[in-house]
Parts: structure tokens; sequence; C-alpha cells
């Protein structure tokens, strides 16, 4: 939809046009990034806000790419405001403090072998764990390819980066992956 459309449209006809049909990636997005349904429900209900109050200022050919963009950003800002501050992600830590909480956990209690936890999970539930350890710039880039089936030029929008960094954090992204799901087998 280009912008003289979007201009001549009743704000309501044109959200639904550009926004709600990308609803579910919306909300697979947020799911991704928060790790928490809930969360991620907020989160779009808040960006579909932020949309809507933009929709007249869509310029972009892409309603997708403009839509994720509007959730990626707003969950990014929740999860600043919103996160615990005792939450603290891994790549806040020293390297010493990342080996010493994967041995022993956060409250030092033994954590279950990788082979303890093979026998007791599913594929899926596997891959996604290893997904919520990877850190959200590397998480993001697989979710948009792998989930969303993305290219890399609406990958590249929806983060701001340039196409070379999203190929970098993809690549990078898929080895931590591979990694993580190689130490639990």
């Amino acid at each position: 939809m280009s912008v003289p459309i979007v201009q001549n449209k009743d704000e309501r006809s044109a959200f639904d046009e550009v926004f709600l049909p990308h609803l579910p990636e919306a909300y697979r997005l947020a799911q991704w990034l928060t790790g928490n349904a809930s969360d991620a429900e907020d989160i779009v209900q808040e960006a579909a806000l932020r949309a809507y109050r933009g929709i007249k200022t869509f310029g972009a050919v892409n309603a997708r790419a403009w839509s994720l963009t509007i959730v990626r950003n707003t969950a990014f800002s929740w999860l600043t405001k919103n996160r615990p501050k005792t939450v603290v992600f891994m790549n806040d830590l020293s390297a010493t403090e990342q080996q010493e909480l994967e041995r022993e956990g956060p409250h030092g209690t033994r954590i279950e072998t990788p082979e303890e936890t093979a026998l007791f999970k599913a594929d899926a539930e596997e891959v996604q764990k290893a997904m919520a350890q990877l850190p959200a710039q590397f998480r993001e880039v697989i979710v948009l390819r792998e989930i969303n089936q993305m290219n890399y030029r609406d990958i590249a929008e929806i983060t701001n980066v340039p196409i070379g960094t999203v190929m970098s954090r993809l690549s990078r992204g898929r080895q931590l992956l591979i990694a993580l799901l190689g130490d639990r087998k």
C-alpha cells in the first residue's frame, strides 16, 4: 500500500489493511522476544495502538516490515521499562560469572545435565530453551528469518541495521544455537 492510498482512507480501514494481517507474526515475535505469552499480548496491544496512531504517516512499501518494526521497538521499550531489576541478561555478566551460573545455577543449586534434560523434554522444547538463551540480537534475526520466513532486506528494515549485519547476526546466532543444542545431546 502506498502513501496516497493510506492518506485517502479513514484511519480504521488503513489500519485494518496495513497492520492487522500481520497480527499473528507480531504476536510470535513479541513472544520470542519476551519469552512470555502474557507480556507478548501486552506488547502487541501497545504496538497496535502505536500503529493506529501513526497509520497516516505510513510511507513504507512493505506493511509487514513496518508492522513488525513497531512490534520490535515496542517490545524493547517494554522490556527496558518492565524487566525486573533482579533479571540480568547473560551478556551483562563477566565470563567468570557466566560460567559459574552455567555450572551451578542462580542460587548455587545443581543444574540438570544436558542428558537429563534430553530425556524429559521434546526436541521442540529444547530448541525453545536454546533460543531463549541466545542474546536478543541473535534471537530476533533467527525468529524473523526462520520462523517468519522474512528476507534479509525486510529484517534489516525491521531491526534498523545493514543487511550485512543481519547476515552476520544470523550466522552467529545459528552457530550459537547449534552449540547450545549440541551440548544437550
